[in-house]
């Protein structure tokens, strides 16, 4: 997550909803035109599914709080708006709590194609179709509840398994590659990438070598992992996340895949 942002977030009014204007509802607009063939040939079926049972709109952007009353039917879930950039200890706490913080803001016409911070879009759009799947949503509350335990070192360690999964994960789906992340499915270049391109690794889910591997968030990334089967994902909801992180810890970091002038996020 970047450390500074040039949004401001939108407030929400006594009701719960926020007033967007007619040009952010028109990118709303925009992004979901643009996604929508593109997620339904390269999403996994999981996700495609829960976009299907939320109907999200499609020409403006949606209220948390509406989005909220139908995940609160589904899996006991909730979408609460926030600033651009909270830290992890409040991240992991509302995973924890089953609720999930959207950031408020719609990006610019300039960072449609690609944003390094979360806005509503990515939040609404890709995140909360898979929190309409119980299993999915229990995984991020495993998360959390992982979060809510451990240390400040650890934060950056943890926070590698969430993001290798539910922000940048593949699977394999009827013998083909299929994105999964919300990452991808609100990214209009970035899908097409993971899925298709010859650029990044594509190695075997394993919750130690995710652990242990840097990320960026200001490009695409150099390497994905792919579920053989969603099961494992939730799988290692049952694992003891803390003590993997320990001995990750004792592994150290693999190698940077990034170009040698980039940064790994720790």
């Amino acid at each position: 997550m970047p450390k500074s942002t040039k949004y401001r977030a939108k407030i929400a009014d006594a009701q719960g909803h926020i007033a967007y204007t007619a040009e952010e509802d028109a990118v709303w607009a925009d992004l979901y035109a643009a996604q929508q063939n593109t997620v339904q040939k390269y999403m996994a079926r999981d996700y495609l599914n829960g976009l299907k049972r939320l109907e999200l709109p499609k020409t403006r952007v949606p209220s948390c709080k509406d989005i909220s009353e139908r995940l609160l039917d589904l899996t006991g879930w909730r979408v609460q708006p926030v600033p651009a950039l909270i830290g992890f200890e409040t991240f992991f706490g509302m995973l924890a709590d089953r609720v999930f913080p959207a950031a408020s803001f719609i990006r610019s016409r300039e960072d449609f194609d690609y944003i390094e911070e979360p806005d509503i879009f990515h939040e609404i759009f890709g995140h909360t179709p898979l929190l309409s799947d119980p299993r999915f949503a229990a995984f991020s509350r495993a998360i959390g509840k992982a979060g809510v335990q451990a240390e400040p070192k650890d934060y950056a360690w943890l926070i590698r398994l969430y993001w290798f999964s539910v922000e940048f994960g593949l699977r394999w789906q009827d013998g083909e590659i299929k994105a999964l992340g919300s990452g991808l499915a609100s990214s209009p270049t970035e899908l097409v990438y993971a899925v298709e391109s010859d650029i990044p690794e594509r190695d075997p889910f394993d919750v130690l070598t995710i652990l242990r591997t840097p990320y960026r968030i200001d490009m695409h990334q150099m390497g994905y992992f792919v579920l053989q089967d969603p099961e494992a994902l939730f799988a290692a909801a049952d694992r003891d996340l803390l003590a993997d992180v320990k001995q990750a810890q004792s592994l150290g970091l693999l190698p940077n895949k990034f170009p040698p002038k980039a940064t790994a996020a720790e």
